[in-house]
Formats: structure tokens, sequence, C-alpha cells
């Protein structure tokens, strides 16, 4: 039953995981929103769709935010409760290790269920949407060629400098400057009005200058000419998005994924299944790592349990890209790197184990003379 020493040890770990994933997710949003900003100042991404993608990267972040915010949250809850002796009483009255792992059950079913939930619904649709915007803005960024009004942007390995005073609806250029220094003689353009285009034929992004001014040369030279022209085109070098592609698979829904050959899709759908299952994996680990005696130093227990907390994402990330590339073969998948920290924490802190020394005891070697 859900008794007084269960919800104690609940409300203990619940108050301190709602800080630390708060925390986690508010240091993530400032990152996101930084970056958002930035690709809003190069003209990547409208100022109207900051929040939403916002949002929408902060969700696909959080599957992978809950299982650390969760086990530094037992690791802290439990480390308070070993300082104030607590766990000490607890293992008077008969209460030991079972009894915390029944406690910390009734949290780690729900974050697990809700890590899934993020894991295999929330984001691959988040990542779905941010293709569709980035994408969409993709092709608006073609079409001029990444300029964005009132800034110098230069293309062709910056032998063209291009600038546009304003920009109206989705063609329209006002005061448009541009210097091209490509062959050997440079050439300035000026002109008030120009409109923008794709090529049919070869889909390249073009400017095109109506009625302006050229000068061919170098001010002062006998061969520097200034004359006007009807029309004027330029073709420019169109901005190149990565995200579209590098997020595709993750982008998948889970069940496109189950039951794919295809090993890359194996280790997409084996990524979402390690977030929940870390969960448990972690939960595991916290009790072996909390010193019940406030008399020991607990500083040794603590690096091996930040070290745990590095090793195991780092191999999380490391295991997905081996097994996508053929490196582990498919019998093994790329979820061993949970049962491989399990079994090496353990078996670091097996000889401080109550059974162990026991056994030490009760040998001949330890028999008096």
């Amino acid at each position: 039953m859900f008794g007084i020493v269960d919800r104690y040890i609940l409300l203990e770990v619940l108050k301190v995981f709602t800080a630390v994933l708060g925390t986690f997710l508010l240091v993530v949003l400032s990152m996101l929103f930084l970056r958002t900003l930035e690709e809003v100042n190069l003209g990547a991404l409208g100022s109207d769709l900051v929040m939403r993608f916002v949002g929408l990267q902060l969700v696909r972040e959080t599957s992978s935010l809950i299982p650390p915010a969760f086990f530094i949250s037992v690791l802290i809850a439990l480390g308070r409760m070993s300082r104030d002796s607590e766990l000490i009483a607890l293992s008077a009255c008969g209460l030991g290790a079972g009894r915390i792992y029944r406690a910390l059950l009734y949290l780690v079913l729900p974050v697990a269920l809700l890590t899934a939930w993020f894991s295999f619904s929330l984001r691959p649709l988040a990542i779905f949407e941010t293709q569709k915007i980035l994408h969409r803005r993709e092709g608006q960024i073609h079409q001029i060629g990444g300029i964005k009004q009132g800034r110098f942007y230069q293309h062709e390995q910056g032998l063209v400098t291009v600038y546009v005073e304003k920009i109206e609806g989705k063609e329209r250029l006002r005061n448009v400057f541009i210097h091209d220094r490509r062959g050997d003689r440079s050439r300035l353009v000026i002109s008030k009005t120009g409109v923008r285009r794709i090529d049919e034929a070869s889909g390249d992004p073009f400017v095109t200058l109506l009625k302006g001014h050229r000068y061919n040369g170098v001010p002062g030279q006998p061969d520097y000419a200034i004359g006007t022209f009807e029309r004027y085109s330029l073709r420019l070098e169109p901005t190149k998005s990565g995200h579209f592609r590098s997020w595709k698979r993750a982008a998948f829904r889970t069940a496109e994924l189950i039951g794919s050959p295809d090993p890359r899709d194996r280790a997409e759908l084996q990524y979402r299944i390690g977030n929940p299952l870390a969960i448990v994996t972690l939960t595991l680990l916290t009790v072996p790592l909390t010193t019940k005696s406030p008399r020991r130093r607990a500083g040794g227990r603590m690096f091996l349990a930040f070290l745990t907390y590095f090793s195991f994402f780092n191999l999380q990330r490391l295991a997905e890209n081996w097994f996508a590339t053929g490196v582990t073969p498919g019998w093994l998948g790329s979820l061993w790197y949970q049962a491989l920290v399990l079994v090496l924490v353990l078996a670091i802190l097996l000889p401080e184990g109550y059974q162990l020394r026991r056994l030490i005891r009760r040998s001949p070697r330890a028999a008096p003379g």
C-alpha cells in the first residue's frame, strides 16, 4: 500500500525534480531563443514565427532533458535525506533499499510514460512542423538569395555586393545597389526599382533592376563609362539550409520506423525507446550511489554519479551512431550502453556492499585465532 514513507520520499523527489527540470527548460529555452533570433537577424526566419519555432524546438528537446533531470533529482533528494540521517532511521526501522525503490516506483512509472509520450509522439511531430517552417522559409530565401532589406550582402565569394533598401510584398525591390567585381572591370549598378524572380529553366534566383544607371571601370581611368539601362539581371547564390535534410529521419512517425530494415531507422527507433528506458536504468543506480551514513564521505560517490551521468548520455549518442553506420552488429542494437553503465557502476560499488562485507567477516581468515 501507499504509506507515509512512500509519500514522503515521493514528495521530496518530486519537489526537486520540478525545480531541476524547470531550470533545464529555462536554460535550453534561452539558448534556443537566442539561436532563433540569429536566424531572424540573418533573414532565414520570419519574426512572426519566432515563438512557434522556439516552442517546437523546446518540445523536441524535452524528451532528452527528462532522464538527466530525474536522475539528478533523485540523487539530490536521497543525498539530503542521507545528510539528515533519515536513511539511517529508515534502515533502523527495517525500511531498506527495497522500500526506497518501491517509493520511487510510484514516480518512475508516470515519468517514464511522460518521456515515452514526448519521445514517440511529440518529438517527431515537433520536428516535422519545424521542418515545414524551415522548408517554407528556405523556398522564400532562395527567391532573393537570402537578402533582407536594409543590409549589405556578398555573393560569389565576396565579388558581388548587394544592398536593397526596402522589399515590398513578395517581388518588388526599392533602391537597389549592386557592386560587381567579377571579371577585369568593376561595375556599379544603381536602380530605384527592381524585381526578384526564379529562372524557370535552371531554378536559379535572379534580381532584375529596372531603369537604372551603370558605372563601368575605375573612376579617373580613360575607359571609365557611365550609362543607363532598361533591365539589368544578376544571378545570386541561393542560401543553403541543412535543417530539412538533417532532421528528416527524426521526423518520421514511430509507426513508420517499426519493422524497417534500414539500420538508421532502427537506430532512431531505439533512440526513442532509450529515453523512457533511461528513467528506469538511472533510478536503479541512484540508491547504490547514495551514501546512507552521514559519517562517511560522499565525495567519491558523487564523483562516480557525475561520471555515470556524462558516460551514460555520451554513450547513448555514440551507440546510436555506431549502430546506424554498421559498426556494431544488428543483434546488439544501440541500447547496450544502459546495461554496460549499470553493470560497471554496480561492480565499482560492490566491494562496499553489505553482503560482501558479511561474507568476509564469516570467512576462515577473519575468524579469531
